[in-house]
């Protein structure tokens, strides 16, 4: 993959369910758990200071009340998956579960598995800091 409208291209022809499309934003709805549970994944560009184009794969957690700091850092220590960072939804700061990846190492395989990974973590994130919840 080169650019985000390849990313799009792919999205599309292989059949995902998208909720929103903005100019260098797509929105993908994930079914889990049979159905029972959804998980919105954020598909993103952004750029580092050397105009390198990434893809950034997001999905939102839940709200930061409540949440541990030092709980977040460790997962981040300790995961193999995204990293936990904090971003704002309506004006309200959320915990949300990231990963940027550089396009010249994305190929349609990996971007399917970067969405599969990052929406089903983020889901098991969110049923244990929501006591259960499918909140977003």
């Amino acid at each position: 993959m080169q650019n985000f409208e390849q990313v799009r291209g792919h999205l599309a022809a292989s059949g995902y369910r998208i909720s929103m499309q903005e100019p260098y934003v797509v929105c993908v709805e994930l079914s889990l758990d049979g159905g029972k549970r959804h998980q919105a994944i954020f598909l993103s560009e952004l750029q580092d200071d050397d105009e390198r184009a990434y893809l950034r794969a997001s999905t939102v957690i839940a709200p930061t009340t409540g949440i541990d700091g030092k709980r977040a850092l460790a997962f981040n220590w300790e995961s193999r998956v995204g990293y936990l960072a904090i971003g704002e939804l309506d004006g309200v700061p959320y915990l949300q579960l990231c990963e940027n990846r550089p396009y010249d190492s994305l190929d349609a395989a990996e971007i399917d598995r970067l969405i599969l990974e990052i929406g089903g973590m983020g889901d098991r994130l969110e049923h244990v800091l929501s006591a259960g919840g499918d909140l977003l």
